[in-house]
């Protein structure tokens, strides 16, 4: 009994949509092609010295303890 020519157009669409999918990408992350301004960044980035960082956060200021008697 043959197939419907329907379902055939269904089977070749799944078998060409299914084909699509399974082919290998091409996309590189930025690091392996060639971009000036990225690679001018990160050197700059990289010869920062360590004395031009932010300081650190002081501790914040201590409160004194609150009363236990509701009116004051």
């Amino acid at each position: 009994m043959p197939l419907p020519v329907r379902t055939l157009l269904r089977l070749a669409l799944l078998a060409a949509a299914a084909g699509a999918v399974a082919a290998p990408a091409f996309a590189r992350p930025p690091t392996v092609s060639v971009s000036p301004g990225y690679d001018r960044r990160l050197q700059e980035s990289r010869q920062v010295p360590p004395a031009a960082q932010p300081p650190s956060p002081s501790p914040a200021p201590r409160l004194p303890p609150r009363s236990r008697n509701p009116n004051g």
